[in-house]
């Protein structure tokens, strides 16, 4: 609270103070402010499977063939259109005039992308079964000492699912260790004490691939153990107040 104006931390807190604490730093302090076109899909995929009613209000669909009609004859008849200057200042005052409203533009092509895909998770009976429950459910509760805040998915009756998207659904089982998903499955199961968890990924290319992972007993305790080494990085890094640009990583191989 004294150095960054929080009582709480995060997964992605979490998941920074395992690597470098400069980035950790960084985003304590509101710095590092990721943004790319895999993440605003994510947002749009998980707003239509779990708060469709909110994705309607919230996105303005634009399609090219609208953003080509404000456009010129010579950008209309170039080879590319869409790498055209013109095309993408259009593109850009259609983007801020959505943003006035209090909308985000998204295109016609990702909307449809990410509706096909939740119909491909409601055919093989995914949202009927363990996509069914209270969605976005936020928390502010105390881990080990330590106040964690955030939100889960989806808590079902007697398990915990989250949603991803992936490249491949297989190798989904690499990116629980690459990107720290562990931690988030032990915050979640420690917080709502319930030991069931799921990950419901499906694959962004067509057709759409989906996979039910279940977190296994060994993941929680991995999880747990990059829980109490973040911690104690954290802990460290805080009550000696020492230059995190000074910090690098110690591990054998």
């Amino acid at each position: 609270m004294e150095r960054y104006g929080k009582s709480h931390l995060s997964y992605s807190s979490l998941k920074n103070a395992l690597g470098d604490m400069a980035q950790f730093d960084r985003y304590m302090k509101g710095e590092l402010k990721f943004k790319s076109d895999a993440l605003d899909f994510g947002t749009l995929y998980d707003m239509l499977l779990f708060e469709r009613d909110k994705a309607m209000e919230k996105y303005t669909v634009m399609n090219k063939g609208q953003i080509l009609s404000e456009c010129s004859e010579k950008t209309k008849n170039s080879k590319s259109p869409h790498l055209t200057s013109e095309y993408k200042g259009v593109k850009s005052q259609m983007e801020e005039a959505a943003k006035e409203k209090g909308n985000t533009l998204v295109s016609q092509e990702d909307w449809k992308t990410a509706n096909d895909m939740i119909d491909r998770l409601d055919s093989c009976g995914l949202i009927n079964t363990y996509l069914k429950g209270d969605y976005q459910v936020g928390f502010l509760e105390e881990v080990n000492g330590v106040q964690v805040k955030g939100f889960l998915d989806c808590l079902g009756d007697g398990f915990i699912s989250d949603s991803k998207s992936a490249r491949s659904s297989e190798k989904f089982r690499y990116s629980v260790r690459d990107f720290s998903y562990d931690i988030q499955a032990y915050i979640y199961t420690k917080v709502f004490g319930i030991k069931t968890f799921y990950w419901v990924v499906q694959e962004k290319t067509y057709p759409y691939l989906p996979a039910l992972v279940k977190c296994t007993d060994e993941t929680l305790f991995v999880g747990e153990m990059k829980f109490t080494d973040a911690l104690g990085r954290i802990e460290k890094f805080l009550n000696e107040d020492y230059n995190p640009m000074t910090d690098y990583l110690q591990y054998e191989v």
